[in-house]
């Protein structure tokens, strides 16, 4: 019998479990690997508070970890995984917990801290001031939005996710996406106009 390198075997594992194709849902490492960033940044803005972030953004990863089987491959696993993540902020926001977290937040979270995540690889200490200021300015401002106004601007401008799968992310139409979006943009502008 032959030997062959362990590479060699990888390739040789049965590309089928259970009568399905394996995907890179069966991987709980890989999947936390390639999407935990993005959807905790997501859900940060999404919520405004770090801390529930890192909660559903957990809850997400091991709900779509467990569910993957029924993952039909209708969409990507990116717009899948934020589609969970919406679920679960609503979840969140209808419960007593959210509301208290809420007024926590208000009292307790600098919003500059969400400027972080904006890369600033060769910028000076005072772009990097301006910066931070300036989405400060508009984390105030996102959080006047409703909660699909602010869904919905977040996963295009944010994410940069096409109308079609912040759709099926949001289950809403997507004339109802382009409705949001609109009112979203239409706020946002005049309120940075009037500061």
């Amino acid at each position: 019998m032959a030997t062959y390198p362990a590479s060699c075997v990888a390739l040789e594992w049965p590309l089928r479990r259970e009568g399905r194709a394996i995907s890179e849902l069966d991987d709980i490492d890989l999947l936390v690997k390639t999407y935990r960033a993005r959807l905790l940044r997501f859900v940060t803005f999404s919520t405004g508070d770090p801390d529930l972030a890192e909660t559903i953004t957990q809850d997400c990863l091991l709900k779509a970890y467990n569910a993957r089987l029924s993952f039909r491959g209708d969409s990507s696993v990116n717009t899948w995984l934020t589609s969970i993540a919406v679920n679960l902020i609503r979840d969140h926001q209808r419960t007593q917990k959210f509301k208290f977290w809420k007024q926590a937040r208000a009292t307790a979270v600098d919003v500059t801290d969400v400027a972080s995540f904006i890369a600033v690889d060769c910028t000076s200490p005072e772009q990097q001031l301006i910066a931070k200021e300036q989405v400060a300015k508009l984390s105030v401002i996102i959080e006047t939005l409703s909660l699909n106004q602010r869904t919905v601007f977040l996963m295009k401008f944010a994410e940069e996710m096409d109308l079609a799968d912040i759709s099926q992310s949001m289950g809403m139409p997507i004339n109802t996406v382009k409705t949001h979006l609109h009112r979203a943009l239409k706020a946002v502008r005049s309120q940075l106009g009037a500061q």
